[in-house]
Order: C-alpha cells, then structure tokens, then sequence
C-alpha cells in the first residue's frame, strides 16, 4: 500500500524538514539551469524568435538575480525557507502565465540599465581591454598550459579505454609511462665569456 500518490511525493520532499536543503538546492539547480538550458536549445535550434527573447530575457533576469545572490547569500541563507522562496522565485521567473522574467526586465533590468548605460559600456570596455592584454602578455604561459592540458586529457583518455593497462591494445607491458611535457627553453647568458672579450 502507497502511503502518497506521486505528485504529494514530490511536494513531501519540498517541504520537508529533514534535509530540505539539498533537496531544494538541487531543485533550484535544476529548474534554474539545467531546464533553462535545454529550453534555450531549443529556441536556437528551433529558430522561434519568440522562444529565443523569452530565454534571453530569463538569462538576463537570472544573471541579475546571480548577482545580488552574490552578494547577500552569505545573509539570506540563515533565513528559513530561503531555497524554498528561491525556488518559488525562479519558477515564477519562467512561468508563462506570469512571465516573471518580462515584468522583472520591464519594470527594474531595463530602467537601471538605460540610466547607467554609459557608465558601464566604460567599465565594459576597460575589463575588455585589460582582458586582451593580459592574454596578449601571456601567450607563452597560456600556450604551455594548453599543451599540458591536452598531454593531460589525452593521457587521460587513453586510460579510460582500457584501465588495467592503460592501452588501447591490452597488453600487458607495465603501466604507461607519463607523457613528457615541453617546457619552453630559457637562455643563460654565461658571464665568464664576456669578461673574456
């Protein structure tokens, strides 16, 4: 005999006291992302415009709603029912009878962004900036750790399919041996040859 019907389950785990907040996290992880994600594939791949502004607009309003969680997480947290109120906010966000992410965009996003619009294209355009030279004056550190990573993921790789031996063929000849990692060479200048001159 059933003590709930599915859907009281489903709400039981919701609600109930006892390790809620895993439960209601990973719902907020499921309903704020995962779902969200797969819906704005859609909408690209589906080339819906409609579809397409109503998943921008939840990006946009989500992003925001990041930010501020941000910043006051480490507060609201104490509160009770906070993954619960959470959760309620993020499906009111996509629901379509409400269309939560077109009010929050409307009536707060788009009047704060328009009136601070070039003050931030400012800080935009220096982050940018400082992100190109930052990439730019580390070409050599970046191409080493890219190098490194794929030695590493190919590594990796090649255990995978066979992990006794860590071959592809499955013989046995000892363990793999680690890929060796190119380190870009540094010059010495010796200072005996030019106090020979």
């Amino acid at each position: 005999m059933a003590l709930f019907g599915s859907n009281e389950v489903g709400l039981q785990l919701l609600l109930s006291p006892l390790g809620s907040n895993v439960v209601v996290r990973t719902a907020c992880c499921s309903v704020g992302i995962v779902l969200p994600v797969y819906s704005t594939f859609k909408a690209i791949e589906g080339r819906d415009q409609d579809e397409q502004q109503k998943w921008l607009l939840y990006w946009a309003a989500y992003g925001s709603f990041s930010v501020v969680e941000l910043f006051t997480d480490k507060f609201l947290y104490w509160f009770p029912l906070y993954y619960h109120m959470k959760f309620a906010f993020l499906v009111w966000l996509q629901l379509p009878t409400v269309d939560g992410a077109k009010q929050l965009y409307a009536n707060h996003l788009r009047p704060f962004l328009l009136k601070h619009q070039g003050r931030l294209d400012q800080v935009v355009d220096f982050l940018y900036g400082e992100m190109s030279k930052l990439i730019s004056n580390h070409q050599v550190e970046i191409r080493f750790v890219r190098t490194l990573a794929t030695k590493i993921w190919t590594s990796v790789n090649e255990s995978a399919r066979d992990p006794v031996h860590g071959r592809v063929t499955g013989s046995i000849e000892g363990p793999p041996q680690p890929a060796a990692v190119e380190v870009p060479s540094v010059q010495v200048e010796n200072s005996d040859s030019e106090n020979e001159e």
